[in-house]
């Protein structure tokens, strides 16, 4: 029998539809939908276990995975098999996670997976735009407890006109490309990179998509009435609560709290004495009430603790550090710290420090990509490391995490905007995190702004970043600029923005309370936009233009275009020539097709080595024009010529009958082996089909 089907359809204003689907795939699954746009087909579904996790957080997963069946190819690599995820799934995971993990109950600490699969793809569809879509249906039509539906969509702008889920050669002519996750009433998640655009039209453009996410809200809602989803949830065992304990902690401890909060002490120092002031709430219990209660009592302390930092803000204006709201942490910077790179710079603001370098190659170092949606490679891009040491703690080292990708990813797309079209590098940048105590990605934005100029790649103009926080308590509101990690925790936002003195060049938003008023947003962009250029000030001040030239130490790198059917020429049988090429000059050699043309990419560190492997690469290319004269040099003496050299390794004969206008019996009466002599090209003999040169019409012919 065949299964019921049940669907809604979302409607473009173009034309395009969006289709959510149940009832066919994967019904096991607590909940399972099919999002289909054009042929772009994803398989979303969840799972949550009926058995409560020991952790005291939510573990969930998002995870996204695009099947290289998708697209009709087959995995790359020796095994042929997908293995671990790209770092671009990688974000769209982060990116659905966000916008989900604040709407599930704080105390419910079920595991919950949440997997959305790529079955079938489409060339005009970019399916990372529906996984928010995917994933919130899935949960809404599930018992599964969440303050839900979402949704998310991709905003684009092409000739000043906003789209909603782009095609990917729309968004290649884009001045936005902006992911915004929203609920019904209100925005929780905004993420993308702009080309330097103004605080009003990234705001234009997060209200646009908002007015079309609402639509696929209503389309899950109209689907779980459908299907006769309950409004009420799964029952779960809800975290115990003890109110006179919560009452006693916050009224023998708020004060205390408080006045920790006031002495804007460093990080450490004030750690120490909170730590200190925990230890003797613990000591007013035995040791079986703590055996009983000690959970409680931590997160009692933890919420009088921050309820004292955030009314301290709310009240007095005055943030944990000691700074005011919009006050900027004092910021040092160095240029060209590192010897032996080809750029570096070290960017610390108060607790926090990132230390940048630089690194130029060849085409052969690009970054490879190779996704069933996309294939191409970057020959930009940026990785981030966040050792433990930078938070003065012991950490298993685990290789890259998700959150590393995240920050590095969001850095990079900064920094992506201003880097020159016809940059003839590839270029690596890596920012290493050395202290850490706020805005760790923003730090590396900055740190990278002043490392490429330092390297010398002509960069348009210097990048800042800042991360901006929210605390709110009915009619008050603080925006916070520059926050520290603490603030990070306790607040209503977080909101990271880099940037130009021009415009806005990246930003990442994620943003924990609902309803959050427009006003609030225009106050907070404003202010972020006057911290970035407080910043971007100190910037210009350590360097404000890229260097001239490269380090001495550096490669440079010189591009010559030759015609594509001397590729192999230069290559030669086996890599012959290019080997020799190479190992001979001292440079490294790469050579690309590009339409109907070579590029040859030469780089090394000695300029006249360089400008050796120029030469003898146009040698090697070199084709006389017909009608040209040339100054070439005699090789050879034959009884009925001689033959000479245009450049090493281009030979050509020099008739007998076309050195001179009378007859000629010796050619050495004319010609000695070693002379330079003119002589004109005359483009091919038809009958030998061999070069044809002329030295007697370049003279006077006698009566």
């Amino acid at each position: 029998m065949n299964p019921k089907v049940f669907s809604e359809t979302i409607k473009f204003s173009d034309g395009r539809e969006i289709t959510i689907e149940t009832g066919k795939l994967a019904k096991q699954a607590h909940g399972s939908a099919v999002i289909k746009m054009g042929d772009c087909m994803i398989l979303a579904t969840v799972v949550s276990s009926y058995e409560e996790s020991s952790v005291d957080f939510l573990p969930l997963t998002v995870d996204y995975r695009e099947k290289f069946a998708a697209a009709g190819r087959f995995p790359g690599g020796f095994f042929k098999r997908e293995a671990r995820p790209s770092n671009e799934e990688v974000l769209t995971m982060r990116i659905v996670d966000r916008v989900l993990r604040p709407l599930f109950p704080k105390d419910y600490h079920a595991e919950t997976q949440v997997m959305l699969q790529l079955m079938s793809h489409d060339e005009n569809v970019m399916p990372d735009s529906l996984a928010g879509l995917a994933a919130s249906t899935v949960l809404s039509l599930s018992d599964i407890p969440f303050d839900g539906p979402i949704s998310e969509a991709r905003v684009a702008r092409v000739e000043g006109n906003f789209i909603i889920n782009p095609s990917k050669s729309q968004l290649e002519v884009s001045d936005i490309d902006m992911m915004v996750g929203a609920s019904e009433e209100s925005v929780v998640m905004v993420e993308g990179e702009f080309d330097q655009i103004s605080e009003e039209e990234m705001t234009e453009a997060i209200k646009f998509a908002h007015e079309e996410i609402i639509k696929q809200i209503k389309a899950q809602k109209n689907l779980a009435k459908q299907l006769g989803i309950p409004e009420e949830k799964r029952e779960y065992n809800k975290a115990i609560e003890d109110s006179d304990l919560e009452e006693r902690i916050e009224k023998d401890y708020y004060d205390k709290c408080y006045e920790i909060a006031k002495k804007g002490l460093p990080k450490t120092e004030r750690s120490n004495l909170f730590n200190n002031l925990k230890e003797e709430l613990l000591s007013t219990f035995n040791e079986e009430e703590i055996e009983e209660k000690e959970k409680l009592i931590s997160n009692y302390f933890s919420k009088t603790q921050k309820k004292a930092v955030r009314d301290l803000v709310l009240n007095e204006g005055i943030r944990l550090d000691g700074r005011k709201s919009s006050e900027i942490r004092p910021i040092w910077t160095e240029t060209n710290y590192l010897p032996s790179t080809h750029g570096s710079a070290i960017f610390t603001r108060g607790e926090t420090q990132a230390l940048a370098s630089v690194t130029l190659g060849t085409s052969r170092e690009a970054n490879m990509i190779d996704i069933p949606t996309n294939q191409g490679e970057e020959t930009f891009y940026l990785h981030y490391n966040f050792p433990p040491f930078s938070t003065g703690e012991v950490r298993r080292l685990m290789g890259t995490s998700r959150r590393e990708i995240g920050h590095g990813n969001l850095a990079q797309r900064a920094l992506q905007k201003v880097m020159p079209i016809d940059c003839p590098y590839t270029v690596r940048i890596v920012s290493e995190i050395l202290e850490s105590n706020g805005s760790s990605s923003m730090a590396s934005v900055c740190a990278g702004s002043i490392a490429l100029m330092d390297a010398g790649v002509k960069i348009k103009k210097n990048v800042s970043g800042i991360a901006m926080g929210l605390i709110t308590d009915n009619d008050k509101h603080a925006v916070l600029s520059d926050i520290l990690g603490d603030e990070d925790y306790l607040g209503d936002m977080d909101f990271k923005v880099t940037g130009t003195e021009d415009g806005i060049t990246a930003c990442q938003m994620d943003i924990k309370i609902k309803g959050l008023k427009h006003d609030i947003l225009i106050e907070a962009l404003n202010q972020a936009k006057e911290g970035r250029l407080e910043i971007l000030k100190k910037l210009n001040d350590e360097i404000s233009n890229p260097n001239e030239t490269v380090k001495a130490h550096a490669p440079k790198m010189v591009k010559v275009e030759i015609k594509k059917d001397f590729i192999g020429l230069v290559i030669g049988p086996g890599g012959k020539n290019i080997q020799e090429l190479q190992k001979e000059t001292d440079t490294t050699v790469v050579i690309n097709e590009e339409d109907e043309k070579g590029i040859v990419e030469i780089l090394g560190v000695d300029q006249d080595k360089i400008d050796n492997a120029i030469e003898r690469i146009n040698n090697l290319v070199f084709e006389p024009v017909n009608g040209d004269t040339y100054n070439v040099k005699v090789l050879k003496i034959l009884d009925f010529g001689a033959v000479i050299e245009f450049v090493p390794g281009k030979e050509a004969l020099l008739h007998v009958s076309e050195i001179a206008w009378e007859r000629v019996e010796k050619v050495t009466d004319y010609l000695n082996i070693g002379d330079k002599i003119e002589v004109k090209y005359l483009g091919t003999d038809p009958r030998t089909r061999k070069p044809k040169i002329s030295r007697k019409v370049l003279l006077k012919k006698s009566d």
